[in-house]
């Protein structure tokens, strides 16, 4: 469904009960590029990744053909960037329910002092219920990269909301996948590298894949469906080949 003509800003569902809003964003002698955020639509609504702020019309705008923006419980986010909590405070002022989710170490160093209201600090392991799904959260410092990175996994429909992990250029408007996405990803990510390369990399990437992802819901470009695991461990590899050490060092 196009929610809005004139920015291409669309929804649709990829999981039940779980919606991807993707906006295209044309960049002037550039290749297209696109933003995700995913909501969750529950008894008690959560949105992950806000957009930057001035997408947020258009993801309000998305928001409310499946609920009332007011509704919005949980306000999630992988870690501090523009286009993972940029629109942050706009969303808590416009649902007052609404609270922050994140890793202790964005709530310790950035958002409690950034947001409208007390963020609630997920611990490593925590599980926020919003009703009918349930999810993990998974501290990944630096994969791929900053010290307060994490993840959200939904225990249901095995969908990983996992944030930069295999960003696709392009405009995104294919909204699930069945097709390859390692290979776009890692061409984008060869050409501006946007990975930390931690010494713990693999072996957080391991411990997702060990979760069974069935969906892959990626920021930026397709959400894919199909063994994420062996995708998480394929991505691995490819960031230990001695190609990508040597784009590291």
């Amino acid at each position: 469904m196009i929610t809005n003509a004139a920015s291409g800003t669309n929804l649709h569902e990829i999981a039940p009960g779980i919606y991807r809003i993707n906006t295209p964003a044309p960049i002037p002698g550039g290749e297209p590029f696109n933003f995700n955020q995913y909501l969750v639509a529950d008894d008690e609504p959560l949105l992950f990744h806000t957009g930057p702020r001035a997408m947020f019309p258009l993801v309000a705008e998305a928001i409310g053909k499946v609920l009332p923006l007011e509704r919005l419980r949980h306000v999630a986010f992988s870690h501090v960037e523009a286009d993972e909590c940029g629109a942050l405070n706009d969303f808590l002022a416009a649902a007052p329910l609404a609270t922050a989710a994140c890793s202790r170490v964005a709530a310790m160093v950035s958002v409690n002092d950034m947001a409208l209201r007390p963020p609630r600090a997920l611990a490593d392991g925590e599980v926020l219920r919003t009703g009918r799904h349930a999810f993990r959260w998974i501290d990944a410092p630096h994969v791929p990269h900053g010290w307060d990175c994490g993840f959200l996994m939904e225990l249901e429909t095995r969908t990983l909301l996992c944030g930069d992990l295999f960003t696709q250029s392009g405009a995104g408007t294919v909204a699930v996948t069945e097709g390859d996405i390692l290979g776009p990803s890692e061409a984008f990510r060869r050409a501006m590298d946007y990975y930390a390369h931690a010494p713990q990399t693999a072996a957080t990437l391991e411990r997702l894949a060990q979760e069974q992802p069935q969906v892959l819901a990626c920021m930026h470009g397709s959400a894919w469906r199909g063994d994420g695991a062996g995708l998480l461990r394929a991505l691995a590899a490819s960031l230990g080949s001695p190609q990508a050490m040597a784009l590291a060092a």
